[in-house]
């Protein structure tokens, strides 16, 4: 199924039922009193998250939601009944933005979370409560309050340890294919990844995290160039990234999809496109993996390895590699759980210490 990462809502709350305007009659009553009823409330809609989700699709032709009205008071005293909460379901990892203001009202990060979106109206109230010692026979009720309506934009991020990063045609989709289950399109042309594809990665027994393929960025991705666009938020909650690099020369047959040659120079753009999605990304952990290391004999790719890292100046963990022989893959994943084995302790070590 194609992920669907985006969708936008409109949700209206119910509106409270009206109070009502009654009096008492029975025989042998004939001052019985006012005895009308409040409304009930209106239903409030809540999201809540489910890990059984993993799309927005469902959104993509229902636009709106509605809970139910609250009903009227009656006679006797009697209440009206309230409306029901509705509920939708989105899956883990979805954040909630009010369209109107900008601004984040919700960050379900966790299976049952649950968030007030819109408010039920409150019910009205009857006119028994405005009797008095002056006014005996109030014949005055309040209407119930109108439930709260907004337009919602609901962006899916992918809840991912791990995110592969690259040009088109990198081999991203082949990496992850070769350290997990994941099966995403494989084929010998720019970008076939069309949506972000998920692996988890076990190490051994117990010991396992998951990584994210994300579609091949170009130069001009965080204006809306190209696919990888519009899922660079989903880097934004991995806890490391690693960088794919094609270490062979591309061919010129790429040139119109942005691809530039150079092995270096890819690096740089696609830091340049991080930079101005977010610049937190380029803060976070990022190890080179050189990749196609087994279209040049060894020697010839280990000097070409080194060259690409010292133009970079690059200082962080690099490896080469060969994703489509699996040749260098596993030794990075288990680099990668002692990595987070790392992290656990010191977070642990520094809540000790706190």
């Amino acid at each position: 199924m194609k992920l669907v990462d985006e969708a936008e809502i409109q949700v209206i709350a119910g509106n409270g039922g009206n109070g009502c305007v009654g009096f008492r009659r029975e025989k042998f009553i004939p001052l019985g009193g006012p005895d009308g009823g409040d409304g009930g409330n209106g239903g409030s809609v809540w999201i809540v998250a489910d890990e059984n989700l993993n799309t927005l699709v469902d959104f993509r032709h229902q636009k709106q939601f509605r809970a139910q009205r609250g009903e009227n008071g009656m006679g006797r005293q009697m209440y009206g009944k309230a409306g029901e909460d509705l509920t939708i379901t989105v899956p883990v990892g979805t954040v909630i933005i009010n369209v109107d203001t900008d601004e984040v009202i919700g960050d379900l990060t966790r299976h049952g979370d649950r968030l007030l979106v819109a408010k039920g109206g409150k019910g009205g109230l009857g006119n028994m409560h405005f009797k008095s010692s002056v006014t005996r026979a109030p014949r005055k009720a309040t209407p119930g309050e109108e439930g709260e309506q907004r337009l919602l934009k609901m962006e899916l991020k992918l809840l991912a340890d791990v995110g592969l990063l690259g040009f088109p045609n990198a081999g991203k989709s082949t990496f992850i294919r070769a350290v997990s289950a994941a099966t995403p399109k494989v084929a010998d042309y720019p970008f076939t990844t069309l949506y972000p594809n998920l692996g988890v990665v076990s190490v051994e027994a117990h010991r396992s995290f998951v990584i994210a393929d994300i579609p091949g960025l170009i130069e001009g991705a965080a204006d809306g160039a190209g696919l990888g666009a519009q899922f660079l938020r989903h880097l934004q909650r991995t806890r490391l990234l690693l960088h794919l690099v094609d270490m062979a020369p591309v061919s010129e047959e790429y040139a119109d999809t942005g691809v530039v040659a150079s092995p270096a120079e890819q690096v740089r753009a696609i830091e340049r496109e991080l930079a101005r999605h977010d610049p937190e990304l380029l803060q976070k952990p990022r190890w080179l993996l050189l990749n196609k290391a087994d279209l040049m004999f060894e020697d010839e790719a280990r000097e070409r390895a080194e060259a690409i890292i010292a133009e970079l100046g690059w200082t962080q963990p690099w490896y080469m590699i060969s994703a489509i022989s699996r040749d260098g893959t596993w030794p990075i994943m288990q680099d990668v759980m002692a990595f987070f084995d790392r992290q656990k302790e010191e977070a642990a070590e520094a809540g000790d210490a706190g």
